[in-house]
Parts: C-alpha cells; sequence; structure tokens
C-alpha cells in the first residue's frame, strides 16, 4: 500500500509502505514511522495444517441444561438412508457412546435430574433462562453434596420452584407439583431447605405477579386486569404481607368483576388459582374493608 502524502523525518524520502504487520516504514531508509495503526481486518487464526480454511476461533457454548455441558461428542440419531445392518451397527456405537458419556454417579445423578427438568420446565412453558436458572440451582445442590438423603424429583421441582420465584415468572407450589412426580409438601419443604442452604435471594411474592396469568386462563376482559391491578395498588403489599398471594389476587379479579358489572363466579376463579372459595371470599371481605367498599355491591362506598 503506497502513501504518498508523508515525507520521512530521516532521508526526506517521499514513499512509504505498509507492511503486514500494520507499520508504516520508509522505502528509501527503512524508518518507521508509524507503528500504531489500527488493524480492521479479521483477527482469525487457524492451527490445523493446510490452507488455514479453518478459522473458527471458539468451539460451541456449553450447555448447562446437559450433564456434560453439551461439550463432548454425540453420535446422531438420524440414521435415514442406511440399511438395516448398518442402523443397527450405528444404534449399538449410539447406546455404547451414551453408557460411556456417564463416568460416575454423580454424573448419572446430574443426567437423571436434568432429563427431568427438562420434561418439567416443558410441560409449564417456562422461559429458558428459568429453566436454565434452575439447572445452576440443582448443579449447585449437587456441589454442596445436598442431594443425600432426598429424593431426585423433590430437589427439581424446588430448583424450578426456586427459580421461577427469583425470575419473576409466578408459579404456585401447585403449579409445579401437578407437573411433577412429588406432592406440595415436600416440594416446599425442599425450597425452604435449599433456600437457607445455599442463601438464595428470593424476596415474596407479589400478588399483583399473578393477575396476568389469571385473567388470561379466566379469558375476561382487559379492563378487569386493569381494574384488579388498581385495586392491589390501592391495598398496598403491607397490608396483605401475612396472606397467600395467590388468593389475594383471586379476589381481586373476583372484586374487580363484580365491580365491572360482569361477575365470574367463586369456584371459576378458584379452580384457576387453586384456592377454594372459602379463602377467595375471606380475602374478597378484606378488600372490600381496605378500601372502604359495601360488599354487597363492591360499586358502592360504605
Amino acid at each position: 500500500m503506497k502513501i504518498d502524502d508523508e515525507i520521512c523525518s530521516e532521508c526526506g524520502g517521499l514513499k512509504f509502505e505498509e507492511g503486514n504487520d500494520a507499520h508504516r516504514f520508509s522505502v528509501d531508509c527503512g524508518l518507521v514511522a508509524s507503528g500504531q495503526v489500527i488493524d480492521y481486518g479479521q483477527d482469525w487464526r487457524s492451527y490445523e495444517d493446510g490452507s488455514g480454511k479453518d478459522n473458527e476461533r471458539t468451539g460451541a457454548a456449553k450447555d448447562i441444561m446437559q450433564h456434560d455441558y453439551g461439550i463432548t461428542t454425540e453420535i446422531s440419531t438420524d440414521f435415514s438412508g442406511m440399511s438395516g445392518a448398518a442402523r443397527g451397527k450405528w444404534g449399538r456405537l449410539k447406546h455404547i457412546d451414551n453408557r460411556g458419556r456417564i463416568r460416575n454417579s454423580t454424573e448419572r445423578n446430574l443426567a437423571t435430574a436434568l432429563t427431568e427438568l427438562k420434561r418439567i420446565a416443558s410441560r409449564m412453558a417456562l422461559p429458558k433462562t428459568t429453566a436454565k436458572e434452575a439447572a445452576f440451582i440443582y448443579r449447585k445442590a449437587v456441589d454442596k453434596k445436598l442431594i443425600r438423603g432426598r429424593s431426585i424429583e423433590g430437589v427439581v421441582a424446588a430448583s424450578i420452584y426456586a427459580a421461577c420465584r427469583m425470575h419473576q415468572n409466578p408459579r404456585t407450589l401447585d403449579d409445579v407439583g401437578r407437573h411433577s412426580r412429588t406432592g406440595r409438601k415436600e416440594i416446599g419443604r425442599t425450597f425452604r431447605f435449599l433456600k437457607r442452604q445455599l442463601v438464595l435471594t428470593i424476596g415474596l411474592s407479589n400478588p399483583t405477579d399473578y393477575i396476568p396469568r389469571f385473567c388470561s386462563e379466566l379469558k375476561v376482559h382487559k379492563q378487569i386486569e386493569l381494574e384488579a391491578g388498581r385495586i392491589l395498588a390501592s391495598v398496598g403489599s403491607e397490608a396483605m404481607i401475612s396472606r397467600g398471594p395467590t388468593g389475594i389476587a383471586a379476589a381481586a379479579i373476583y372484586l374487580a368483576a363484580k365491580r365491572q358489572n360482569k361477575d365470574r363466579t367463586q369456584s371459576e376463579v378458584a379452580k384457576v388459582a387453586g384456592v377454594t372459595e372459602v379463602t377467595i371470599r375471606n380475602r374478597y371481605k378484606e378488600l372490600c374493608g381496605h378500601l372502604g367498599f359495601d360488599p354487597q355491591d363492591p360499586s358502592k362506598n360504605l
């Protein structure tokens, strides 16, 4: 590359060239005129023999949802176009390869647990970020040897519940238990144990977070959803801090529907929220009391 607009301070020459290492130098005397030139070319290096066409700088990203982080070789399951004998041969090789990828009991535990975690996350339609957070929590529990004496299913379900709470993705213990092979009580007990041992930062559940999901499942008008949010904002969190968030959210939706003259039955709301009708009635009366509404006709103030 020729550059003709500079004069060499050593020999007065006008001819400069740019070398492969991005340094400009005088053709006549070799003086380096500038060593701070930025090379905007691709910063690729090839360690393969040959022409250097293999210019990948990194491998595949680690996948926390795989017990081996997805960095081992895996034989494909697509045997289409093969003869029966070849298909059987590759099937046996894949079986042997899968067994070889699990080297000890810890990896076997992780493989089983992460398969169960992916199954539950798929059933619950959880975002990938939430599922990965659950996998991270489970791995921390394995590293600290907190799994011993507890079922894999219980710890997986508790990890998912904790991840949902941490990512403000409201799910109740009943929601997780419905898709898990363990019960609500065991999930709650294991969740409290993990939270204490792993020092997880998880705040209190906010009833407002449940409003959109409950309203979506009830197929109510958007005005009811907005009204329910305003009701909870008016009451404030301190007044309901000792109450279950799902019951408060369900009662707010029930109250909002009555105020909009688009009543939904207590049984409909209770079924979606996973609470009893008695709970909804009690929370409904408490909300009316805080807001000064007449429980018989909440459109009127007392």
